[in-house]
């Protein structure tokens, strides 16, 4: 699994180079999620706007990933694609975790309380 680790501004910004997140490659992305996110500031922001696809196993392991950080750090999604954002609104994911327009947007944005 292809993910790209910057931190700016005590933000970590991970950046999935990949156009799905499926079941032949949901425990691939899970572990790679939690390698990326073992340590780091609070908040980290999940880039996806390479992303075209996702389906529920692949959902499943966006949320894993956000279950399994530690007590006090976050995981906020940006810059779905509009297939994406969709499975996001129908599976009303989209109340569970913060999503920006756009990884600048999310830079920009202050901690959820």
């Amino acid at each position: 699994m292809d993910l790209t680790c910057t931190v700016t501004d005590s933000i970590k910004t991970i950046t999935l180079n990949a156009p799905r997140i499926d079941a032949s490659v949901a425990i691939q992305f899970k572990d790679a999620m939690r390698v990326a996110t073992a340590d780091g500031p609070e908040r980290i922001i999940l880039d996806l706007g390479e992303v075209d696809f996702v389906d529920s196993s692949g959902l499943g392991a966006i949320v894993a990933a956000m279950k399994q950080l530690d007590a006090g750090r976050v995981l906020e999604l940006a810059s779905l694609t509009p297939d994406v954002d969709k499975v996001f609104r129908l599976t009303r994911m989209d109340s569970v975790f913060r999503i920006h327009a756009t990884v600048e947007q999310a830079l920009c944005a202050q901690k959820a309380d």
